[in-house]
Parts: structure tokens; sequence; C-alpha cells
């Protein structure tokens, strides 16, 4: 069965939305760092940590993840500094 939507593989990094990880004191330097983008065909790319196996079994009732999808969590100041490069629209 189709989905409504499909992540393309073959999009392209176009900009960072909001600070980066050194910026917000939220990496050292050395091991992965959390990040967001947005890639130029307008979906957004998400980098941080797996967790997907710690909250599987307490996920909301109306909240279910494909096996092809992972939860991916970030700091909040992460995504509240990119709060002014994501449009309204």
């Amino acid at each position: 069965m189709d989905r409504p939507w499909e992540a393309d593989p073959s999009a392209g990094f176009a900009r960072r939305l909001g600070m980066s990880a050194a910026q917000l004191g939220s990496t050292n330097g050395r091991d992965g760092c959390p990040d967001i983008w947005e890639l130029d065909n307008g979906d957004i790319a998400v980098i941080g940590r797996d967790l997907t196996d710690s909250y599987a079994a307490r996920l909301p009732p109306d909240v279910t993840i494909a096996t092809d999808e992972r939860l991916v969590v970030i700091p909040g100041t992460m995504l509240r500094s990119a709060k002014p490069d994501i449009a309204d629209d």
C-alpha cells in the first residue's frame, strides 16, 4: 500500500535550522551531535538519539512507529532555537 508521504533519500541538505549542538553546548565535539536540517525538497532531517525501544511500550494510543521509522530525541533547546527558521505555512 502506498503511503501519502515517502522520504526521498536523494534530497540534499539545504540549511541547518537553529543553532548547532556546539553553539548550544549539547556536545563535547567528539561524539555524534543532534541536529535539525531542512532538505532541498522542503522535508526536515533530525539527527538525535534513537530511543525507539525505550519508548515503544509507552507510546500514546494514537502513535505508531513503522518498522522503517525510529523515535529520535533531541535537546529541547535545539528545537526552540530553530523556531525562527521554521516557516508558519
